[in-house]
C-alpha cells in the first residue's frame, strides 16, 4: 500500500499565477507558508499547484495574506539546468482540495477592521 497525502493550512505569500490553455484547463500556482509551532522558528514555503475549477477559484477570489486549507499530493517538477545541464527538482503541492479560511474583509487593505469604532 502507498500513500501520498498532504494537509497544509497558511497563509498564501503572493497573488496567484493563473495561465489559461487553449484547451479550457486553468492552472494556479502560488505559494503557502506554513507557521512552525516555535514562534522563533521561520515558516516552511510550500509551492502549490492547482488545476481546473479550484484554479479559477483562487484566482477569482485568493490573494496575498489569504489564510487556506489545503489537501493535496506531493510531486517534484523536474528540468535540467540551461547554463550546467544538471537535473534540478523542485517539490509542489498537487492541491486536490481547497478551503479558503479567511474573509475578503481579513486581506482587504481598504476594509475597516473588525471591532473599529471610529472616534468621534
Amino acid at each position: 500500500m502507498s500513500l501520498n497525502v498532504v494537509h497544509l493550512v497558511g497563509y498564501v505569500g503572493s497573488d496567484p499565477e493563473v495561465r489559461y490553455f487553449e484547451s479550457g484547463s486553468v492552472k494556479c500556482r502560488l505559494t503557502l507558508a506554513v507557521n512552525r509551532p516555535s514562534k522563533e522558528d521561520q515558516p516552511d514555503w510550500f509551492n502549490l499547484e492547482i488545476w481546473g475549477k479550484t484554479a479559477q477559484v483562487a484566482a477569482d477570489y485568493v490573494r496575498k495574506g489569504t489564510l487556506l486549507g489545503v489537501k493535496g499530493s506531493l510531486k517534484f517538477d523536474r528540468w535540467q539546468d540551461r547554463n550546467t545541464g544538471a537535473a534540478r527538482s523542485s517539490p509542489v503541492i498537487l492541491v486536490e482540495r481547497m478551503d479558503i479560511l479567511s474573509s475578503k474583509r481579513d486581506t482587504d487593505p481598504n476594509a475597516v477592521p473588525a471591532g473599529y469604532v471610529p472616534e468621534m
